[in-house]
């Protein structure tokens, strides 16, 4: 599935939920776009990968920290920085990323722009594309 809006600046669409249940609980919202602040760094989403919490989470309309709906679920996103907040040195906008932001915590991946920590984003490798990208943090680090 691809997002793609047409919405005013502080807008995004995002898959969005209000309830637990099945994937048809799921449906396309449009939210207010997140901003970056002190550390954090503003991701245009290429990627999200999809992981047993995401589908444990929407199933239980409960994050493993407490958060209820309405909520967008994705940890593991892949995308390119639209801009840098303040006290930000490791990236500059056009820097594709990739990571896992605030894990545990809802992160929010599933729309077209995330927060996140710069901390908790690393360059992505030039010789992978970001759906390969998105696929990579939780994985190896459920197996390490």
């Amino acid at each position: 599935m691809t997002l793609s809006s047409t919405q005013a600046p502080d807008r995004m669409l995002a898959v969005s939920q209000d309830t637990a249940g099945p994937p048809d609980v799921l449906k396309i919202a449009e939210i207010d776009r997140p901003t970056a602040t002190l550390g954090e760094v503003l991701v245009r989403v290429h990627a999200a990968g999809v992981n047993p919490t995401d589908w444990k989470t929407r199933a239980r309309g409960q994050f493993a920290t407490g958060a209820v709906p309405p909520f967008v679920l994705g940890f593991d996103v892949s995308g390119v920085v639209e801009e840098a907040g303040p006290g930000v040195t490791l990236f500059s906008p056009g820097d594709e990323v990739f990571g896992m932001p605030r894990f545990p915590h809802p992160a929010g991946a599933y729309a077209e722009f995330v927060t996140a920590p710069a901390r908790h984003l690393a360059l992505k490798p030039a010789n992978i594309d970001h759906k390969t990208a998105a696929a990579l943090p939780l994985a190896p680090l459920t197996a390490w």
